[in-house]
Formats: structure tokens, sequence, C-alpha cells
């Protein structure tokens, strides 16, 4: 079979995935002359390789951007790689319609570190988090099939625990006064307890800043019950003898400003 006949198979099959193992059984005679087919396909834009020996189909309409958007292969790439994986932090914010600007890279949560990804312009990096497994999870629909996002309150808790990738303190609670409405109180408790304490500390902190004390009474509750140590509300800068948040016991060693 052709590269060109097996690719629009593939298209009119609805997939638009595919692994080198895949082509190379369908396409023949040798694996010379299949993986030299998929190249020039490759360079008529007309499929790309975001992972080694994952391919991606590429419809006309995203030839421009030289490859699928992340969301319509990551769930596919992971399954791939059998790797559980959620897209979280900023990339779910948006699907949860609390993010002013759609990120430039497509963030995913995974269970071990894993180099970033570059096809075409998209951009994809991968965020580490040990018990990514334990963490809420919905599903997305996308044109390619569902995707994973983590629930409201764990994109809080991820936003908060990793500010250095949501592009700072201003911005994550910028997003968390926009995200609010959609917090469970008892939920945000259940993902505290997979989560560091310090991370419910500033992100009850936050929210009480947002104005939405109510939705963190609960969580309130759960952190006072744990004896929390005083944590810095910004890891990055100096805290001793800064004023202290009685409430959540956080040193409060940054002016955080959420835009209006």
């Amino acid at each position: 079979m052709q590269a060109s006949n097996y690719i629009a198979e593939l298209v009119g099959k609805g997939r638009y995935t595919f692994t080198i193992e895949d082509a190379d059984k369908v396409l023949g005679p040798t694996l010379v002359a299949s993986r030299a087919a998929l190249r020039r396909l490759s360079k008529k834009g007309e499929i790309a390789m975001p992972y080694r020996g994952f391919w991606v189909i590429v419809p006309p309409e995203f030839r421009s951007i030289g490859c699928l958007p992340p969301e319509q292969f990551i769930p596919q790439l992971m399954e791939h790689l059998r790797e559980p994986y959620y897209a979280g932090l900023l990339s779910a914010a948006v699907y949860h319609g609390a993010a002013h600007h759609r990120p430039q890279v497509f963030q995913v949560v995974v269970a071990k570190n894993r180099p970033p990804i570059a096809c075409g312009k998209v951009r994809v990096n991968f965020i580490a988090r040990k018990n990514v497994v334990a963490i809420p999870i919905i599903p997305f629909k996308t044109p390619r099939g569902p995707l994973k996002i983590s629930s409201p309150e764990a994109t809080a808790f991820d936003l908060v625990g990793y500010s250095d990738r949501a592009v700072g303190l201003d911005n994550v609670a910028t997003i968390l006064s926009e995200l609010a409405e959609k917090l469970d109180g008892k939920k945000l408790v259940e993902v505290a307890q997979f989560s560091p304490l310090a991370w419910a500390q500033r992100l009850g902190y936050l929210l009480d800043r947002a104005g939405e004390n109510d939705k963190a009474d609960e969580l309130a509750e759960y952190v006072a019950q744990l004896k929390p140590v005083p944590t810095p509300l910004d890891r990055s800068k100096p805290f001793k003898g800064m004023p202290k948040d009685a409430r959540w016991v956080v040193m409060v060693n940054a002016e955080v400003e959420a835009e209006i």
C-alpha cells in the first residue's frame, strides 16, 4: 500500500495518529522503503512526528502550525506510552474558562519527568507529580476523542503548587478568582490529602485574598487539624520576620495582586 493511501484510510476511519510499527506492517516491502515514504509525506506537511516513532496526521486546516493541536494527540500518545496523565495548570484553566489568555505551551502532568515536545509550532511541557493517578480528573471532549483534564479543585492546587509554571503568583491569583465559582469546599479537602500541606495553606490564603473565604472554610478546618508549620507565600523570596496570616499560617512575603 502507498503511504498516502494508508494515511487516507486512517483518516477515513477517524484516526489521526499512528505508530511507526503500525505503518511498517502495512506499507512494506521493506522498513527502509516504508520509512522513506513517511519522510516524504512529512516534508509535504501531511504528517508530523511529535514523539519518536509516533506520528500524527495533519489536516489542511492545521498545516500552518505544522502539527495537530496538542489536545488532539496527547491522549493517544500517552496511551501509546502507557503512562497516566492529565492536562493541568494553565491548560486545564483554559478548559474551565478561567484563563485570560490561551497559554503558548500545553501543560501535561505525568508521573515522572519527561522532556518537552516540539512539533511544528506546538509546544508541550510535562510536569512530574508522582501521585498523578490519585488526582481527580474529568473528561473533556475534543474532535479526536476525550482529553483528561484536572478537576477545578485539582487545577487550583497545581497552580499554587507549581506557581513558577503558571507565570507567578499574581497570575495564579487572577485565575483562582475566575475559577472560584466552580470550586467545591469538600472536594478541595479531598485534593488536599494528595498534596503537600503548604500548598493547601497558600491556596487558602489566596482564596481569602480573592474574597472567597466561604469556599476555603472547610480547607481551613483541614489545615488547622494538621497543625501546620509556617510556610512562605512565595518560596523564592526571603520570609524571615515577615507578618504571618493567622488562619493559614502563611508568612506573607509577597504582595499578590490579581488582574481585574
